[in-house]
């Protein structure tokens, strides 16, 4: 059976949350369809500084709490095994994909200045729509979605404002942003780059899964929270959208596994 490394890199910090197990379910179901022997490992970045080698066949970085912009100390190696992939691919055929979703894209964004990086107004919690630009339409990544495709998104910090200059420079391309708020003064955020032709990452989250957000959601606790601070309606919604095959688990088995198809192109040689 052939094999195919994934490097798993934990930015949760030691918290709980669904992201992990979203990608090992992911990775499980992809290893079952395509008949491969995936060999996952896991490196804890912000707690441990633990960071993987050039080995793998592809990276995907989670999401995780707190602040993007305010260094804990473990960045830097972090930065240095991100340019260490860049410089990789621009000196071999094969190249090494990376995924980065949510903190890890925000990461990103901040160090390499491709955009304003900041504070919400108030924390983004719930299913909501995406749209895909010109250039999201036609991209191998997103265009089984349709437009506009829904995710989740839990989040305090943004991506706005982006450095076009920048961006162009490194041949960047926006492929989704965020719901437009009519009746609400702000910038849309940035909700999904293809940094460089190896690297993509998205500020929603596109491992997440339907019947773990609905558990999630129906725990007592949660429940508590979510209508209290966002009222019943946009419980009742979340609810409501959570059961519709088109939405959420449309994004779930369209995104991270077209990421794992161009991944394992890379790996078997199969590239154009």
């Amino acid at each position: 059976m052939p094999s195919f490394k994934v490097a798993i890199l934990d930015m949760y910090k030691g918290e709980p949350n669904q992201g992990m197990r979203n990608i090992h379910e992911i990775l499980n179901r992809y290893a079952e369809e395509k008949e491969l022997e995936v060999t996952k490992e896991i490196f804890n970045v912000r707690q441990q500084n633990q960071i993987p080698d050039l080995s793998f066949d592809a990276y995907i970085s989670t999401g995780g709490p707190g602040s993007p912009i305010d260094l804990e100390g473990w960045e830097d190696a972090y930065l240095q095994f991100l340019h260490s992939i860049i410089v990789y691919n621009e000196n071999h055929v094969n190249k090494k994909m990376v995924f980065l979703i949510c903190h890890s894209f925000q990461v990103y964004c901040y160090h390499f200045k491709l955009a304003n990086v900041c504070k919400r107004m108030s924390e983004s919690f719930g299913i909501f729509p995406m749209y895909k630009t010109a250039d999201g339409l036609e991209n191998k990544f997103t265009k089984l979605l349709v437009q506009p495709f829904y995710a989740v998104d839990s989040r305090k910090w943004q991506v706005i404002q982006p450095d076009l200059y920048a961006l162009d420079r490194m041949g960047a391309k926006i492929l989704a942003i965020e719901k437009e708020r009519p009746n609400i003064p702000y910038e849309r955020a940035i909700m999904a780059i293809q940094f460089t032709p190896e690297i993509i990452g998205t500020q929603f989250h596109p491992e997440a899964d339907a019947e773990g957000m609905k558990f999630y959601l129906k725990s007592e606790e949660k429940k508590k929270v979510v209508v209290e601070n966002y009222g019943q309606e946009k419980y009742d919604s979340m609810i409501t959208l959570l059961a519709d095959e088109d939405k959420i688990p449309t994004t779930q088995k369209n995104m991270i596994p077209v990421f794992l198809d161009e991944a394992l192109s890379q790996h078997f040689n199969l590239v154009h």
